[in-house]
């Protein structure tokens, strides 16, 4: 019974997970991050009591994409400059094509936020969570969210002049 439960919120959030975890890791290629939210999710669920399943999720997914960058980072350490080199941090031309100006714009902006900025950026802005939710998810208060959104959107504008609304409201059609 506890699987299908799972199952349920699979088919309910997966898509949301996934787009959550594009934006977050600026990456395409993360099929094998929602997989390891849903499985950490799975072993979780047992000994958690879960009020909201999509922002726990989210909360699971942020902690997954963190340890990944950790392990990213470790394996950039590695002593054989060969390998480094072998992995490629440019977007195909296919993805470069596939976003558009003001999403490139917004996309590149959020990614060279503090962590703190591109998360509440990411949950409210994009994701459109309520601010009760993102705070939930980050283990924040929700005068926290309230102020960090505040200041994040300001740190856009202020990093490109990005018009923020528009690029905003692009990200989140897309």
């Amino acid at each position: 019974m506890d699987d299908n439960r799972i199952e349920q919120w699979f088919r309910a959030y997966s898509n949301d997970v996934y787009r959550f975890l594009v934006y977050y890791t600026g990456r395409k290629d993360i099929d094998d991050l929602v997989q390891e939210t849903f499985i950490r999710a799975l072993k979780a669920h047992q000994h958690t009591e879960i009020v909201n399943p999509k922002t726990w999720l989210f909360a699971i997914a942020r902690n997954v994409a963190i340890d990944e960058k950790r392990k990213k980072k470790l394996r950039n350490w590695l002593p054989d400059l060969f390998l480094q080199h072998l992995v490629s941090r440019d977007k195909t031309p296919e993805e470069s094509l596939e976003l558009g100006e003001n999403k490139r714009i917004l996309y590149d902006t959020i990614n060279q936020l503090k962590r703190s900025y591109r998360d509440v950026l990411i949950l409210r802005g994009i994701k459109g969570l309520s601010s009760a939710e993102t705070a939930e998810v980050l283990g924040w208060s929700e005068a926290k969210v309230h102020i960090t959104l505040h200041r994040a959107l300001k740190a856009v504008q202020n990093s490109k002049n990005v018009p923020v609304t528009e690029a905003m409201t692009d990200a989140v059609t897309r």
